[in-house]
């Protein structure tokens, strides 16, 4: 299963290979990464959805931000998104809940939660 996140702070790659090295060395999942919205939608134009599984997008990056990347991923592509913020606002949540997110997650991530979320999307 591979599992697309997008983040602009990089240092977010080591701390889901952290969390998840278990997972990944077993093979039962695949991170990939983009470090803007800009290049997860490039990534998707270019290689596709079909492989994805399920995409984990902050909401406040530079350029376009997360809300604006659901809006296009849900309109074009048949993906699940679960949406990550490290603020708790009220609007945030409405405007992601009204463009289709599947699932609103606060920071500091809580790993063994989003662990049996996202393992539960394998067996689904």
């Amino acid at each position: 299963m591979k599992v697309m996140v997008v983040d602009d702070e990089h240092d977010i790659q080591l701390l889901f290979d952290q969390q998840f090295r278990r997972e990944i060395r077993s093979g039962q999942i695949e991170f990939h990464y983009a470090f803007s919205g800009e290049e997860a939608l490039k990534y998707l134009e270019s290689v596709g959805p079909a492989d994805l599984i399920l995409i984990l997008s902050d909401i406040n990056m530079p350029g376009m931000n997360g809300l604006e990347l659901l809006k296009i991923i849900k309109d074009r592509f048949a993906l699940k998104v679960f949406m990550i913020t490290a603020y708790g606002d009220e609007s945030n949540y409405k405007t992601a809940m009204e463009y289709g997110a599947d699932n609103y997650l606060t920071k500091p991530i809580d790993f063994k939660v989003l662990k049996q979320e996202v393992l539960g999307l394998q067996e689904s």
